[in-house]
Protein backbone atom coordinates (compact mmCIF):
# COMPACT_ATOMS: atom_id res chain seq x y z
CA UNK A 1 0.00 0.00 0.00
CA UNK A 2 3.05 2.26 0.20
CA UNK A 3 3.81 1.62 -3.47
CA UNK A 4 3.45 4.82 -5.53
CA UNK A 5 4.01 3.27 -8.95
CA UNK A 6 2.52 5.37 -11.77
CA UNK A 7 1.88 8.25 -9.33
CA UNK A 8 3.19 11.74 -10.07
CA UNK A 9 4.34 13.76 -7.08
CA UNK A 10 5.35 17.41 -6.74
CA UNK A 11 7.56 18.33 -3.78
CA UNK A 12 8.27 22.00 -3.10
CA UNK A 13 11.34 23.20 -1.24
CA UNK A 14 13.02 19.97 -2.37
CA UNK A 15 16.61 21.09 -2.96
CA UNK A 16 17.74 20.33 0.59
CA UNK A 17 16.63 19.35 4.09
CA UNK A 18 13.26 17.71 4.56
CA UNK A 19 12.13 18.46 1.02
CA UNK A 20 15.06 16.57 -0.47
CA UNK A 21 14.38 13.65 1.87
CA UNK A 22 10.70 13.62 0.86
CA UNK A 23 11.61 13.62 -2.83
CA UNK A 24 14.03 10.71 -2.39
CA UNK A 25 11.52 8.74 -0.30
CA UNK A 26 8.67 9.11 -2.78
CA UNK A 27 10.96 8.28 -5.68
CA UNK A 28 12.11 5.15 -3.83
CA UNK A 29 8.43 4.19 -3.56
CA UNK A 30 8.34 4.40 -7.39
CA UNK A 31 6.65 7.79 -7.79
CA UNK A 32 7.61 10.09 -10.63
CA UNK A 33 8.85 13.18 -8.82
CA UNK A 34 8.94 16.89 -9.62
CA UNK A 35 11.77 18.36 -7.55
CA UNK A 36 10.98 22.04 -7.11
CA UNK A 37 12.74 24.92 -5.38
CA UNK A 38 14.18 28.38 -6.04
CA UNK A 39 17.46 27.02 -7.44
CA UNK A 40 17.32 25.03 -10.67
CA UNK A 41 20.91 23.91 -10.19
CA UNK A 42 20.24 22.50 -6.72
CA UNK A 43 17.09 20.77 -7.94
CA UNK A 44 19.05 19.13 -10.74
CA UNK A 45 21.43 17.66 -8.16
CA UNK A 46 18.53 15.97 -6.34
CA UNK A 47 17.10 14.78 -9.66
CA UNK A 48 20.51 13.26 -10.40
CA UNK A 49 20.39 11.35 -7.11
CA UNK A 50 16.94 10.00 -7.96
CA UNK A 51 17.90 8.97 -11.48
CA UNK A 52 21.10 7.32 -10.24
CA UNK A 53 18.92 5.16 -7.98
CA UNK A 54 16.77 4.20 -10.96
CA UNK A 55 13.89 6.64 -10.46
CA UNK A 56 12.20 9.25 -12.64
CA UNK A 57 12.36 12.94 -11.77
CA UNK A 58 12.13 16.43 -13.19
CA UNK A 59 13.69 19.62 -11.84
CA UNK A 60 11.53 22.75 -11.93
CA UNK A 61 12.60 26.11 -10.56
CA UNK A 62 9.72 27.73 -8.67
CA UNK A 63 9.17 30.54 -6.19
CA UNK A 64 5.97 29.36 -4.52
CA UNK A 65 4.95 32.91 -3.65
CA UNK A 66 4.52 33.71 -7.36
CA UNK A 67 1.36 32.34 -9.00
CA UNK A 68 2.75 32.21 -12.52
CA UNK A 69 5.73 30.14 -11.42
CA UNK A 70 3.48 27.79 -9.47
CA UNK A 71 1.18 27.34 -12.45
CA UNK A 72 4.20 26.64 -14.66
CA UNK A 73 5.45 24.03 -12.18
CA UNK A 74 2.15 22.14 -12.31
CA UNK A 75 2.02 22.46 -16.10
CA UNK A 76 5.52 20.98 -16.29
CA UNK A 77 4.40 17.94 -14.31
CA UNK A 78 1.31 17.46 -16.48
CA UNK A 79 3.30 18.06 -19.63
CA UNK A 80 5.85 15.41 -18.66
CA UNK A 81 3.61 12.73 -17.17
CA UNK A 82 0.00 13.76 -17.87
CA UNK A 83 -1.25 14.11 -14.31
CA UNK A 84 -0.60 15.16 -10.70
CA UNK A 85 -1.41 12.67 -7.95
CA UNK A 86 0.52 13.98 -4.95
CA UNK A 87 1.57 17.41 -3.70
CA UNK A 88 3.92 17.81 -0.76
CA UNK A 89 3.79 21.46 0.30
CA UNK A 90 7.16 21.76 2.00
CA UNK A 91 8.77 25.04 0.90
CA UNK A 92 9.20 27.46 3.76
CA UNK A 93 11.41 29.90 5.61
CA UNK A 94 12.06 30.38 9.31
CA UNK A 95 13.58 33.53 10.78
CA UNK A 96 14.19 33.83 14.51
CA UNK A 97 13.44 37.42 15.54
CA UNK A 98 11.80 39.09 18.56
CA UNK A 99 8.20 40.11 17.98
CA UNK A 100 8.87 43.82 18.52
CA UNK A 101 11.65 43.78 15.91
CA UNK A 102 9.89 41.98 13.05
CA UNK A 103 9.48 44.35 10.11
CA UNK A 104 6.46 44.50 7.84
CA UNK A 105 8.62 43.21 4.99
CA UNK A 106 9.78 40.23 7.05
CA UNK A 107 6.22 39.43 8.07
CA UNK A 108 4.99 39.63 4.48
CA UNK A 109 7.80 37.46 3.13
CA UNK A 110 7.15 34.73 5.70
CA UNK A 111 3.41 34.68 5.06
CA UNK A 112 3.90 34.87 1.27
CA UNK A 113 6.15 31.82 1.17
CA UNK A 114 4.87 29.70 4.06
CA UNK A 115 1.12 30.26 3.70
CA UNK A 116 0.26 31.94 0.42
CA UNK A 117 2.69 29.60 -1.31
CA UNK A 118 0.89 26.55 0.09
CA UNK A 119 -2.43 27.97 -1.07
CA UNK A 120 -1.19 28.65 -4.60
CA UNK A 121 0.43 25.23 -4.97
CA UNK A 122 -2.54 23.36 -3.52
CA UNK A 123 -5.03 25.21 -5.68
CA UNK A 124 -3.07 24.62 -8.89
CA UNK A 125 -2.45 20.94 -8.11
CA UNK A 126 -6.04 20.37 -6.96
CA UNK A 127 -7.43 21.60 -10.26
CA UNK A 128 -5.58 18.72 -11.94
CA UNK A 129 -6.59 16.24 -9.24
CA UNK A 130 -10.26 17.18 -9.62
CA UNK A 131 -10.13 16.09 -13.27
CA UNK A 132 -9.05 12.57 -12.29
CA UNK A 133 -11.11 12.54 -9.07
CA UNK A 134 -8.20 11.46 -6.90
CA UNK A 135 -5.18 12.92 -5.15
CA UNK A 136 -3.32 13.45 -1.91
CA UNK A 137 -1.94 16.70 -0.52
CA UNK A 138 0.48 16.77 2.41
CA UNK A 139 1.09 20.17 4.01
CA UNK A 140 4.15 20.53 6.23
CA UNK A 141 3.16 22.62 9.25
CA UNK A 142 5.01 22.70 12.59
CA UNK A 143 4.47 22.16 16.30
CA UNK A 144 4.76 25.98 16.38
CA UNK A 145 1.21 26.11 14.99
CA UNK A 146 -0.62 27.54 17.98
CA UNK A 147 -3.62 26.13 19.86
CA UNK A 148 -1.35 23.65 21.66
CA UNK A 149 -0.73 25.61 24.86
CA UNK A 150 2.93 25.96 23.90
CA UNK A 151 4.33 29.22 22.52
CA UNK A 152 7.56 29.80 20.59
CA UNK A 153 9.33 33.07 21.29
CA UNK A 154 10.94 34.89 18.32
CA UNK A 155 8.69 33.04 15.85
CA UNK A 156 5.49 35.11 15.71
CA UNK A 157 5.45 35.35 11.90
CA UNK A 158 6.48 31.71 11.41
CA UNK A 159 3.92 30.46 13.94
CA UNK A 160 1.16 32.50 12.33
CA UNK A 161 1.94 30.95 8.95
CA UNK A 162 2.02 27.41 10.33
CA UNK A 163 -1.23 27.85 12.23
CA UNK A 164 -2.78 29.09 9.01
CA UNK A 165 -1.60 25.97 7.23
CA UNK A 166 -3.41 23.73 9.72
CA UNK A 167 -6.64 25.73 9.40
CA UNK A 168 -6.40 25.69 5.60
CA UNK A 169 -5.73 21.94 5.61
CA UNK A 170 -8.97 21.27 7.47
CA UNK A 171 -11.00 23.48 5.13
CA UNK A 172 -9.41 21.99 2.02
CA UNK A 173 -10.18 18.49 3.27
CA UNK A 174 -13.87 19.37 3.53
CA UNK A 175 -14.11 21.00 0.11
CA UNK A 176 -11.94 18.52 -1.79
CA UNK A 177 -13.24 15.34 -0.14
CA UNK A 178 -16.10 14.92 -2.65
CA UNK A 179 -13.46 14.70 -5.40
CA UNK A 180 -11.60 11.93 -3.53
CA UNK A 181 -8.73 14.29 -2.76
CA UNK A 182 -7.28 13.83 0.71
CA UNK A 183 -5.54 16.70 2.52
CA UNK A 184 -3.48 16.21 5.67
CA UNK A 185 -0.80 18.12 7.54
CA UNK A 186 2.34 17.10 9.38
CA UNK A 187 3.62 19.08 12.36
CA UNK A 188 7.32 18.31 12.87
CA UNK A 189 9.27 19.31 15.93
CA UNK A 190 12.99 20.06 15.84
CA UNK A 191 14.36 18.33 12.74
CA UNK A 192 18.06 18.33 11.81
CA UNK A 193 17.99 20.52 8.71
CA UNK A 194 19.69 23.77 7.65
CA UNK A 195 16.67 25.63 9.05
CA UNK A 196 17.81 24.92 12.61
CA UNK A 197 21.43 25.93 12.06
CA UNK A 198 20.93 29.07 14.21
CA UNK A 199 20.04 26.78 17.14
CA UNK A 200 22.92 24.39 16.48
CA UNK A 201 25.44 27.25 16.38
CA UNK A 202 24.87 27.92 20.10
CA UNK A 203 25.57 24.81 22.24
CA UNK A 204 23.67 26.20 25.25
CA UNK A 205 20.60 26.97 23.15
CA UNK A 206 20.77 23.57 21.51
CA UNK A 207 21.06 21.78 24.85
CA UNK A 208 18.16 23.79 26.23
CA UNK A 209 16.07 22.87 23.21
CA UNK A 210 16.85 19.14 23.43
CA UNK A 211 16.05 19.16 27.16
CA UNK A 212 12.47 19.87 26.06
CA UNK A 213 12.44 16.72 23.90
CA UNK A 214 11.84 13.41 25.76
CA UNK A 215 13.89 11.52 23.15
CA UNK A 216 16.64 14.10 23.73
CA UNK A 217 17.65 14.42 20.09
CA UNK A 218 16.62 16.14 16.90
CA UNK A 219 14.56 14.22 14.41
CA UNK A 220 16.01 13.12 11.09
CA UNK A 221 14.45 14.38 7.83
CA UNK A 222 13.96 10.77 6.78
CA UNK A 223 11.82 10.13 9.84
CA UNK A 224 9.40 12.81 8.65
CA UNK A 225 9.59 11.43 5.10
CA UNK A 226 8.26 8.08 6.34
CA UNK A 227 5.14 9.90 7.50
CA UNK A 228 4.89 11.85 4.23
CA UNK A 229 4.99 8.58 2.32
CA UNK A 230 2.24 7.13 4.49
CA UNK A 231 -0.06 10.13 4.00
CA UNK A 232 0.65 10.27 0.27
CA UNK A 233 -0.13 6.59 -0.21
CA UNK A 234 -3.24 4.42 -0.12
CA UNK A 235 -2.15 3.20 3.31
CA UNK A 236 -3.84 6.33 4.70
CA UNK A 237 -6.91 6.12 2.45
CA UNK A 238 -9.38 7.05 5.21
CA UNK A 239 -7.37 9.97 6.59
CA UNK A 240 -8.13 13.54 5.63
CA UNK A 241 -8.22 16.83 7.51
CA UNK A 242 -5.76 15.50 10.08
CA UNK A 243 -2.63 17.10 11.52
CA UNK A 244 -0.10 14.49 12.63
CA UNK A 245 2.57 15.55 15.12
CA UNK A 246 6.08 14.09 14.88
CA UNK A 247 8.19 15.82 17.52
CA UNK A 248 10.03 13.31 19.71
CA UNK A 249 7.48 14.00 22.46
CA UNK A 250 7.89 17.79 22.69
CA UNK A 251 4.18 18.52 23.05
CA UNK A 252 3.77 15.69 25.58
CA UNK A 253 5.89 17.51 28.16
Amino acid sequence: MLDLKNKVAIITGARRGMGRAHALALAKADAKVVVSDISQEDCEIVVGEIKKAGGEALAVKCDVSKKQEVDNMVKAAVGKWGRVDILVNNAGICQFKPFLEITEEEWDRTIDINLKGYFLCAQAASREMVKQKSGAIVNIASIAMGQMGVGFATLAHYSASKGGIVAMTETMAIELGPYNIRVNAIAPGVIDTPMVDPLKSDPKTMEGTLTRVPLHRMGKPEEVSNLVLFLASDASSYMTGSTVVIDGGWLAV
